[in-house]
């Protein structure tokens, strides 16, 4: 894990320091389906997710968003809060992908008393498709 932010060195504009996932693997997807207790079939039977319209299997929706609340709570830091976060699913990452974590700092402002963040937020593939934009605001300690 990187220092924690300071909040005086923020800028506006600023791109964060990615986050790089391993490549996706199957395995992942169906330890995921029982975590999440998702288990609609395109995200672990090949067969059944190309029988309906898909190339291969495809990673879930919140595993991605659980990727980007890695990234921010990485970023932020043992004493930060996130404050909101949310994301949108866009685009499909299947196995073997490998998913970046991305962010630029949007806004810097203080709020009924804590220094707040908010962030532009994404993941993308390594073919430069954003699969699922985000936006977060957290608070950081100092």
């Amino acid at each position: 894990m990187a220092t924690a932010p300071r909040w005086d060195d923020l800028v506006e504009g600023e791109e964060l320091p990615p986050l790089v996932k391993p490549a996706l693997t199957t395995q992942q997807l169906v330890m995921f389906a029982g975590a999440s207790y998702d288990f609609y079939q395109i995200h672990y039977d090949k067969d059944f997710a190309q029988a309906n319209g898909l190339q291969n299997v495809i990673a879930h929706g919140l595993l991605k968003m659980a990727f980007l609340g890695q990234f921010i709570t990485d970023w932020i830091g043992p004493n930060g809060m996130v404050r909101k976060l949310g994301c949108q699913y866009r685009g499909m990452d299947y196995p073997g992908d490998v998913i970046t974590v991305r962010g630029t700092i949007v806004r810097k402002y203080e709020a009924n008393g804590e220094r707040l963040v908010d962030l532009d937020i994404w993941t993308e593939n390594q073919r430069g498709e954003k699969t699922t934009p985000g936006r977060a605001t957290v608070a950081l300690a100092d």
